[in-house]
């Protein structure tokens, strides 16, 4: 069951990697690599760190989800979590895409 958890989330970053900018996804695809670990769960905490402490300047909201899918490539028990969240991501992405062309 884990490893289509983890399937899951490998499909949807690489449908949020082709909506970013090249360097970021660039960046995003380097990060997720089993190789940078010991950058990603670093980086992980930072963002939930900075996603708990939002009501400070320059650090907001968004922060906390990015660092919990990030962390997520290491913990198994949040792969599922994560993959149905960022599935429930795509489908309001994709639904509210298809309302602004319907309108």
């Amino acid at each position: 069951m884990s490893n289509d958890h983890r399937a899951e989330l490998d499909r949807h970053f690489a449908w949020f990697e082709g909506k970013m900018p090249p360097r970021l996804a660039k960046f995003i695809g380097w990060v997720r690599q089993p190789s940078s670990r010991l950058v990603r769960i670093p980086l992980a905490i930072l963002l939930i760190l900075g996603g708990i402490f939002s009501f400070l300047p320059v650090l907001g909201l968004w922060m906390l989800p990015l660092g919990l899918i990030l962390i997520a490539q290491d913990l198994p028990f949040l792969q599922g979590p994560m993959a149905r969240l960022l599935g429930w991501i795509e489908r309001k992405w994709l639904e509210r895409r298809a309302a602004k062309r319907a309108s």
